[in-house]
């Protein structure tokens, strides 16, 4: 039986939960805290069993004192399939996490399910044999792992609710590569099957060593990044999902180049810090912080998430703002800064706010409520340039006056609010989907607010080895092959793509996908179909060579030969230019013939054959033949060979590249991942 004061207590979070994101930062709060209740482990189940019981149909509601009808409650946003309650303690000296969560499983299939998967990823960092230290060699980015960057999750304990213990029944799985001492993927034989719809809960605690901070998690001092710090049960396919037939668990290792894959659900975390701590978190706080003069209890509540994260320092100089705009209804930037760039918080909220109104604009709504930026201190970059729901990282606050690096991986990290954040992308197996999707939307941001131009020719000459960008992140040869493909051609083709449709059309492309499969983890098909609804033709053949393949564009001109001709006793010059496909079709390939009296005449060739030869009969010789003089094929990678002069000596042959200036001056800058 639940004491009166219980049910009230439940019946509020129930609610809540089914409120959805679009809760307003001020409302929710204040309506989640004046029940002034810390949720625990033990206290989770009789939540839990009204969660699953489906929800009523929206109904009115007529007020009492006035009869105005109150409008039907928000449904969530997205299949709640895992719902999260947690404790974690802090224990700063030993740089150890100990937690305690209850997890809800609801079956979304129409199969029983007879067992679970586990994420257990804090173990890629136990031992240079694990899969992701022996695939990275201990390096990510500029990251390199040092002494001390070694971490595990160690599972103490995992029960029913009914007490049953289950860890006998933990083994670690190796799917992908059959590597024994890989221990970041595990799986639970049941004791029962789950049926459709039903749910099973279950009772863990955890012990977590932080690393030195690498790869996304860790310490450095006194700052501290939680990410993928819990056990966190691994996404279940359902049929339709990506293109299955049938349901069932996408379940992969922590791969050096993968990042993460799991179901929408609930979190409802307690954090407790040393006193000194300030925390930033996923979703919102709906509690006030407990102080007990050694400790610090935060408690936060997210949902229609898919992961949640968490940092804390006590170093922290915290500020936060309110933002509205057209299609963000109401958002709380809260800035977490390192002291060092205190000074510049205003460019951080400036970029944080363009960012959103942007995407919002452009793509759709940003339904939650709360918007975090965590600003990692020197010696924390291992924990910057990262995203979580409704939480992001910037780079290290390593020097105290950056370029425009500081906002561009600030609305970069944003824009996955959209790509990994609500629609969810399959990282492990279609990374392009999130990062080349984000790194397009990213430039186009810089380019509207800031007026930092993209500069796709030099990108386009870093692409030196080209490959598929649909296949398993890990298939890539190492970080820098994955992050040229998935990151730097994946937006490329986007680029691509828009230079032949336009940018109205491109720009409804891009929203139509989002608006489409928001919360409903999309496949690269998916893309595709959308791409050719809202074009109206097939896109196939380009799908085949430029994503599913690994081919760029590369079109040379081979040889130009100039003959003199007599015509009606005049002297005429017969030019013939030989113009050969290296790379991939191309529905368009403009070609420019430059004479020596100033006549300029204009070819487009279709670029479906391997070559095509051109014969101009002209008054005047030959000066240069140029392939896309205005570079608009961005996949061209080889523009060396793009322009001919036509005066050659036997000796020699001298190419130029007509944009040869701007590919020298692009070389001398980085490209931002």
């Amino acid at each position: 039986m639940i004491p009166r004061r219980m049910k009230e207590i439940i019946l509020a979070i129930t609610t809540a939960a089914l409120l959805g994101a679009t809760l307003q930062q001020g409302v929710g709060d204040a309506w989640l805290s004046m029940y002034n209740y810390s949720f625990t482990p033990g206290s989770v189940s009789a939540a839990s069993v009204l969660l699953q019981s489906e929800p009523p149909a929206p109904r009115k509601v007529e007020a009492e004192s006035s009869g105005t009808p109150v409008p039907p409650k928000e449904q969530p946003l997205s299949k709640r399939v895992a719902e999260y309650h947690i404790n974690v303690h802090l224990h700063e000296d030993e740089k150890v996490l100990h937690g305690q969560q209850t997890v809800t499983w609801t079956n979304p299939g129409n199969r029983e399910v007879s067992e679970l998967f586990f994420h257990l990823y804090p173990n890629a960092f136990k031992s240079e044999n694990s899969t992701f230290m022996r695939e990275s060699g201990g390096k990510l980015r500029q990251d390199k792992a040092a002494a001390n960057s070694q971490g595990y999750m160690q599972l103490e304990s995992l029960r029913t609710t009914e007490g049953e213990s289950l860890l006998p029944r933990l083994h670690y799985v190796q799917p992908d590569d059959g590597n024994n001492q890989d221990q970041t993927l595990a799986k639970l034989k049941l004791p029962q099957p789950v049926g459709p719809g039903q749910s099973v809960t279950l009772e863990m605690a955890f012990q977590v060593k932080l690393p030195q901070v690498f790869a996304r998690m860790g310490y450095s001092g006194n700052f501290i990044m939680a990410g993928q710090w819990f056990p966190k049960i691994a996404k279940y396919e359902t049929s339709g999902t990506r293109g299955r037939t049938q349901d069932g668990w996408n379940t992969h290792q922590y791969h050096g180049n993968s990042e993460f894959y799991s179901d929408f659900g609930i979190y409802n975390v307690n954090i407790q810090v040393p006193a000194g701590y300030i925390v930033a978190a996923t979703g919102f706080p709906t509690h006030s912080v407990v102080d007990d003069g050694k400790t610090k209890t935060y408690q936060f509540y997210a949902d229609d998430v898919h992961d949640f994260a968490w940092a804390a320092s006590p170093d922290f100089i915290y500020t936060e703002e309110p933002f509205s705009a057209p299609g963000v209804p109401g958002v709380k930037i809260k800035l977490y800064l390192d002291p060092l760039h205190i000074n510049l918080k205003d460019r951080y909220l400036h970029a944080a706010k363009s960012a959103l109104a942007k995407y919002a604009q452009w793509y759709g709504e940003y339904p939650y409520s709360t918007l975090s930026i965590v600003v990692p201190p020197k010696g924390g970059n291992g924990a910057g340039g990262m995203e979580y729901p409704t939480l992001v990282t910037g780079f290290e606050a390593a020097t105290d006056n950056p370029g425009y690096e500081l906002e561009r991986v600030i609305v970069h990290e944003i824009g996955h609010q959209y790509w990994y954040g609500m629609v969810a992308s399959n990282e492990f197996e279609e990374a392009w989907l999130d990062e080349g999707l984000t790194s397009y939307s990213e430039d186009k941001v810089m380019e509207s607010v800031y007026g930092v131009a993209p500069r796709h020719l030099v990108e386009a000459s870093y692409m030196t080895d080209p490959a598929p960008l649909k296949q398993l992140s890990w298939s890539y040869r190492d970080h820098d092959h994955y992050a040229e493909n998935v990151y730097m051609r994946a937006k490329l083709v986007l680029t691509d793509i828009e230079n032949q449709v336009g940018e109205k059309t491109m720009r409804k492309i891009m929203r139509t996908y989002f608006q489409k499969y928001k919360f409903k983890n999309p496949s690269t098909a998916d893309f595709q179909r959308v791409v050719e609804q809202v074009t109206r033709k097939k896109w196939d053949d380009y799908f085949r060579q430029y994503v599913y393949g690994g081919l760029t564009a590369d079109f040379a001109i081979e040889s130009i030969r100039i003959e003199p001709v007599i015509q009606d006793g005049k002297t005429m010059y017969e030019s013939v230019v030989l113009i050969r496909k290296h790379g991939g079709d191309y529905p368009q390939v403009p070609v420019l013939f430059q004479f020596k009296d100033g006549t300029a005449l204009s070819k487009e060739w279709d670029g479906q054959s391997n070559h095509i030869q051109y014969k101009l009969l002209h008054s005047a010789p030959l000066s240069f033949a140029a392939i896309d003089p205005k570079n608009a094929i961005v996949l061209d990678n080889q523009r060396i060979n793009n322009f001919m002069k036509a005066e050659i000596s036997e000796k020699t042959s001298r190419r130029w590249n007509l944009g040869i200036v701007k590919v020298i001056e692009g070389l001398l800058s980085s490209v931002s991942w």
